[in-house]
């Protein structure tokens, strides 16, 4: 079984049990819907994300924590504590960290342009990125019409999801011990029905509206958990996904250019510069071609 395929399995690479990684940097991360408070909330994998990246921005763009299902039912273990010192360390250090609220935590609207430990908080902003594009970064949900006309129905799509994430949790456990990849019953849905397809196009083509109007270049938002990168009538569209199901960011590399990456494939990429590193310092201290030490103890123990 591959480690990506033990996908809501307990960890098969805790962080720290892999070589010593350098961070891989970025100029710019997006990530969002979070979800912190949920048991649906995939903490480690988010940390081991955290810990192997670093950028001089970092926009956490809405639905960090889950107020909605906080106010239901209390959920909050350390990996999730941990999301938050990680976050505000990394403000600490240096890195600029932009909160800009969804309606899952809505709440901290009220704190709008205001600054907590080095988190600016804000409503909407629009991002330059390397190679001048100007690029309009919100969460997205006042753009949904389920969210701006009947809330209460937003309300019920939010216990229905959870109920599903809960059933496809158990589902995905036994599909992986028996070696089966990860399964999403929800992106299944979104993808199949007919209505989901079309409100999904609809949120998309409103906020590339909204950025056109604007005199934009293109829009970054979260909200419906699916990431995109697209061109829609000539406006440039991204959506970093979630850390729930697609565990995925939206990252801007030194020269400007946009791209989605998934966990897995950071922890590959971490994991092979950590090898790479190690291998040089292997050479660079002379012990290339040479058997370690504790192999040649050990074939003299059994010897």
């Amino acid at each position: 079984m591959k480690p990506r395929d033990g996908f809501l399995t307990d960890m098969l690479r805790e962080p720290g049990r892999t070589a010593k990684r350098s961070p891989l940097r970025y100029r710019t991360i997006w990530i969002s819907d979070v979800h912190l408070g949920t048991p649906g909330c995939q903490a480690k994998r988010l940390l081991e994300f955290l810990r192997a990246t670093e950028s001089e921005k970092l926009y956490l763009v809405g639905d960090i924590v889950d107020g909605w299902q906080l106010r239901r039912r209390w959920f909050w273990d350390q990996d999730h504590n941990n999301i938050v010192q990680l976050v505000l360390k990394k403000a600490k250090k240096g890195t600029q960290v932009i909160f800009v609220p969804g309606n899952h935590d809505e709440s901290v609207r009220q704190f709008i342009d205001l600054d907590f430990g080095g988190i600016q908080i804000r409503d909407e902003l629009v991002h330059v990125t390397a190679d001048n594009r100007h690029m309009l970064v919100l969460h997205g949900d006042r753009f949904d019409g389920v969210i701006a006309c009947a809330k209460w129905l937003a309300y019920v799509g939010d216990s229905l999801y959870t109920m599903i994430l809960k059933w496809n949790q158990i589902f995905n456990y036994w599909r992986a011990r028996a070696g089966l990849p990860y399964w999403s019953l929800s992106q299944y849905l979104k993808l199949k029905v007919k209505n989901a397809v079309s409100y999904i196009s609809s949120f998309e083509d409103a906020l590339a509206a909204e950025a056109r109007k604007r005199g934009l270049d293109g829009v970054i938002c979260g909200h419906i958990h699916k990431p995109e990168i697209r061109e829609i009538d000539g406006i440039l569209y991204c959506n970093d996904g979630d850390w729930v199901e697609s565990l995925s960011a939206l990252v801007e590399d030194a020269d400007g250019t946009l791209r989605l990456v998934a966990w897995a494939e950071i922890m590959a990429q971490a994991d092979r510069a950590a090898a790479a590193s190690s291998a040089d310092m292997e050479y660079a201290s002379g012990n290339v071609g040479r058997e370690p030490q504790v192999a040649t103890l050990g074939k003299m123990h059994h010897g």
